[in-house]
């Protein structure tokens, strides 16, 4: 028999289910929800800024004052889907839906905790950053807000984890390889140079390099995924020109720099360019901040394989963690979130907050 829910929960799943149908796969859908958001937060009594940057808008909603500075993250991008994917459903405690687990149902469990909070101010400065671009960098929305001061002591990006806190996340290295070959007819392809074999022998030895092998506490592994490739326009001709992406994954404690040096003296004959690069987070267990929300959440540490906002955060020195609610199959089909815990999800950041400031006075002095 399923639960009722309480009325807590009913009003964050109804909140999300509004912004699920703003589509956010667009710059006009995702600033038309971005403009919901800041209306919506300020008529809950909460202070309110909007930025725009390269024609995305960003919210940040501020509550209290003084030490600890504790930063919410949310992104309204999502992924696409398929139109029924927009269309919210509740069926035994879940929320269907595209974003209800990435990361709409945070978003609005945040939301909702920001008007309580202007009801019942904390001692300490809460700020909650509602972001576009998260899904395709983050650099237009978290990375300018990072840019324009807007940071604090601690940073919580509401990522799904199903109430875990990913304390690490791997970095990213993409790579656009070139190798080249020499063109023949494709029936005498001995008289040529295959330009793919080469591109695969590449990848190979980038493969075989004992980087890979690498491990943390944390993971396994640093990861390698062979993303693109592109060659060749007719069948009866040799390429003589092949291009392929690379999209790695390296561990905190790593470096961008050594692992590009070291592919590119692997494979000297060929043209190496770095596409995207972003920096892993590192965020250690030890910060008294951190230690409170793994006390009240009650759950583990882990580390993420995939990136997040939190790396903006991380970059400048604060402490950044994903921490997010239950649920399954983002990015996927049948995408949902447990609705009980996105109000066990505010309950929890609820209690940190009103907790953080007697941590602070321990950091401080």
């Amino acid at each position: 028999m399923t639960m009722p829910l309480g009325l807590d929960e009913e009003r964050i799943a109804a909140l999300a289910s509004h912004l699920i149908r703003f589509e956010t796969t667009t710059p006009e859908r995702i600033n038309a929800c971005a403009d919901y958001c800041a209306d919506w937060l300020e008529q809950g009594g909460v202070n309110v800024k909007v930025y725009e940057n390269q024609g995305l808008k960003s919210v940040v909603a501020s509550v209290g004052s003084g030490l600890p500075v504790i930063v919410l993250n949310g992104h309204l991008d999502v992924v696409p889907g398929e139109p029924d994917d927009f269309a919210p459903r509740v069926e035994n405690g879940r929320l269907y839906g595209r974003g209800s687990y990435d990361m709409l149902g945070a978003v609005a469990s945040m939301m909702v905790l920001m008007t309580e909070l202007a009801k019942d101010v904390p001692d300490c400065t809460v700020k909650l950053a509602l972001v576009p671009d998260e899904e395709s960098g983050g650099e237009r929305g978290t990375g300018f807000l990072v840019e324009q001061g807007e940071v604090g002591d601690i940073a919580i990006c509401g990522e799904p984890t199903d109430l875990n806190i990913a304390l690490q996340a791997k970095g990213i290295l993409q790579l656009v390889v070139e190798a080249t070959g020499v063109a023949a007819h494709g029936s005498r392809p001995w008289l040529g140079k295959n330009a793919i074999l080469e591109a695969l022998r590449h990848y190979e030895k980038i493969a075989s390099m004992r980087i890979f092998e690498e491990s943390t506490p944390y993971f396994e592994r640093p990861s390698l995924n062979l993303a693109k490739i592109q060659a060749g326009t007719v069948f009866n001709q040799v390429p003589d020109r092949c291009t392929f992406g690379v999209d790695i994954r390296y561990l905190p404690g790593q470096k961008a720099d050594d692992l590009l040096r070291m592919i590119r003296q692997a494979l000297p004959d060929a043209e190496i360019k770095v596409h995207f690069h972003g920096y892993p987070v590192d965020t250690t267990a030890e910060h008294k901040l951190v230690r409170k929300l793994q006390a009240i959440a009650g759950t583990s540490f882990f580390g993420q394989d995939g990136s997040a906002d939190t790396r903006f955060y991380a970059l400048h020195g604060i402490p950044a963690v994903e921490f997010g609610p239950a649920g399954a199959h983002h990015h996927g089909p049948g995408e949902y979130a447990d609705i009980p815990s996105l109000g066990r999800y505010k309950q929890i950041l609820k209690q940190f907050i009103k907790q953080a400031k007697d941590d602070m006075h321990e950091i401080q002095g």
